[in-house]
């Protein structure tokens, strides 16, 4: 048997390579690809519908914000409305208790004439 050389080595192997190696290679990247492909798809299936959901909440964060802004508005209105009745009702309690002060002072001042007089009598 005679000695190879590194090309005939080289030629024979790449020969092999394509009867043997080759179609199976090819078979099991084939299925690699269709796997790859499957798994892109769902991943694509899986990302429409979470972002579909994600926009369904977004939504539902719009709509509630929205309410709440009604709310915050309708509560404010009333806040607004009770703090002008409240004051209405302080300004009429200071303007009562003004009148009876000023009745008690002019009575007192009254009083004070009344016994200014009647001590200049007992004096005299």
């Amino acid at each position: 048997m005679s000695e190879m050389t590194k090309k005939e080595f080289l030629e024979l192997l790449d020969e092999f390579s394509k009867k043997t190696l080759d179609p199976k290679f090819e078979k099991i990247e084939s299925r690699f690809v269709e796997f790859r492909e499957d798994i892109i798809h769902q991943f694509h299936v899986i990302s429409e519908d979470v972002i579909s959901k994600v926009q369904l909440v977004a939504e539902g964060v719009a709509t509630l914000n929205e309410k709440f802004d009604r709310r915050f508005d309708e509560l404010e209105k009333k806040n607004e409305s009770q703090h002008k009745d409240i004051l209405a009702a302080i300004k009429f309690s200071y303007a009562e208790l003004d009148r009876r002060i000023t009745n008690l002072e002019s009575e007192m001042e009254s009083l004070k004439h009344r016994m200014d007089v009647l001590e200049r009598r007992s004096i005299s």
